[in-house]
């Protein structure tokens, strides 16, 4: 660990985030978790995958 990394918890304790920004975090990681469940389960959309050949090279 560097003290970067020291300083930066101890800026954290003195002056923690408040409740709102938590949330908001919190929230954007259980959306991220909601779309890899649903990828899983589902899977990846055929129209979305990309054609494999055709085309020219650019190199």
């Amino acid at each position: 660990m560097t003290p970067f990394w020291l300083v930066r918890m101890y800026k954290w304790v003195r002056n923690p985030p408040s409740e709102k920004a938590v949330k908001f975090v919190f929230a954007i990681i259980a959306f991220c978790l909601l779309l890899f469940a649903i990828e899983l389960i589902w899977g990846w959309p055929e129209a979305l995958t990309p054609n494999s050949g055709g085309g020219r090279r650019m190199w």
